[in-house]
């Protein structure tokens, strides 16, 4: 296993990492060697954080069109071909050889010990390993480094996820917190002692779990007043290949400084000041199939700079607020599909998908459609969220079946809530 500096780093130590990283894609990257020459700049005279923001920034667009030129080691070293999950265009190619699967093995190793677990105790992944899906073997390999138990139970089928949990006394969950939601649905249907479970903690990912104030979100506090189990929230993405953690603390994700640089910036492409939320671009350290710098991730978050009563003394993001792309605006409101989430959690409502549309004129119109099968009262609920939202939304009903099919389709490796069908 390659030997990882601890990511308790100082600023030199990792700036010394970020300059490893531009010298290592000027000379091995073709996309990044084209783009240092088209712009002029040489990698020997970024020395400050200024210098740094001189470079352009990469986005999404560039991975889909120009794929392989990011492709920095000869094709043949790849040992694992993944994809992007495709929330907002078609998935990108990612590749990683031995070296990149270590780095990957480190990164949730140390994630894995952010949230407490440790070698003694037997964690159950209840997400797909398959599916060139990079989270679910990067849990795997992880666990198997920090040296515990696993139970590879895969998506869904809450049945087996109950039997395994009995099975093996599984302490930790790897889910999706919604999912725990059904987790519980069953175990009340099935007369299954789930409160007297093994299960004490849960390694959340894909929803957020706190909301802008650095609370906790509404689907937290649902799962909690039904399963008194702690919930880590967890933040990553393919193109990162480093995971943001909660410690037991849950005041903010920590970055693992050793592994990936890090700015959180305005529109303007200017970093903000602590406590403010801009737009997470990323540069992936010690990376050497597809190194990326300055990659924009397209979420808006958070920047948390002040130490942890945990101890550790790297920064912290906050939650995912939303998409940049995804932004909403109605009526002079702005929000994010996630203000809509929040909300409809608040409600206690788990049966529904979001639309946005134009309207004649170009201007966003957004629409909830919920299932026919949970009886609510639609001019309630419309006026509850207007309460919260601060605007009136429409809301429709939708038959059950469709809207599972609009919620989970077929191609798709998570639910889908958010259905963008405005031209932008």
């Amino acid at each position: 296993m390659k030997d990882f500096l601890s990511p308790e780093l100082s600023n030199q130590q990792q700036w010394q990492l970020v300059k490893q990283h531009l010298e290592y894609a000027s000379r091995k990257s073709p996309f990044y060697q084209r783009l240092f020459k088209a712009k002029n700049i040489q990698v020997s005279t970024i020395k400050t954080e200024a210098d740094f923001r001189r470079i352009p920034i990469t986005t999404k667009e560039h991975l889909q069109r120009q794929n392989l030129d990011f492709l920095a080691v000869d094709y043949t070293e790849i040992i694992d071909h993944v994809t992007t999950s495709g929330t907002l265009g078609n998935p990108v190619n990612f590749m990683l050889n031995e070296a990149d699967l270590q780095r990957l093995t480190y990164n949730e190793y140390e994630s894995f010990m952010i949230a407490g677990v440790t070698k003694n105790d037997v964690v159950q992944i209840t997400t797909t390993l398959d599916r060139r899906f990079m989270a679910g073997m990067a849990y795997y390999l992880g666990l198997r480094k920090l040296g515990a138990g696993i139970v590879r139970t895969g998506s869904g089928l809450p049945g087996l996820q109950w039997d395994s949990i009995q099975r093996f006394k599984s302490k930790y969950l790897v889910a999706v917190p919604s999912f725990l939601l059904k987790l519980i649905d069953f175990a009340q249907q099935n007369a299954i002692d789930y409160r007297s479970s093994s299960v004490k903690g849960v390694i959340c990912i894909g929803e957020s779990l706190l909301n802008e104030k650095l609370e906790d979100s509404a689907l937290r506090k649902r799962i909690k007043d039904l399963w008194d189990v702690e919930l880590f929230s967890t933040y990553a993405s393919t193109e990162m290949a480093t995971a943001f953690t909660e410690c037991e603390l849950h005041k903010g994700n920590h970055i693992l400084p050793n592994l990936i640089y890090t700015e959180i910036l305005d529109e303007n492409g200017n970093p903000v000041e602590n406590g403010e939320a801009g737009e997470l671009v990323v540069t992936p350290l010690q990376v050497e199939s597809m190194p990326l710098i300055r990659y924009a991730t397209g979420d808006m978050v958070m920047r948390i700079e002040e130490k942890c009563i945990c101890g550790r003394t790297s920064g912290r993001i906050g939650p995912v607020l939303g998409r940049k792309k995804q932004m909403l605006k109605i009526k002079g409101t702005s929000l994010y599909p996630q203000h809509i989430q929040e909300a409809m959690n608040t409600l206690g409502i788990s049966d529904y998908i979001i639309e946005a549309k134009n309207d004649e004129f170009g201007n966003d119109q957004v629409c909830i459609k919920i299932s026919e099968g949970i009886g609510l009262n639609l001019v309630q609920v419309q006026n509850k969220l207007r309460d919260q939202l601060q605007i009136k939304l429409e809301i429709q009903q939708l038959s059950a079946s469709i809207l599972l099919q609009k919620k989970f389709p077929k191609e798709s490796r998570k639910p889908v809530i958010f259905h963008d069908l405005r031209s932008i």
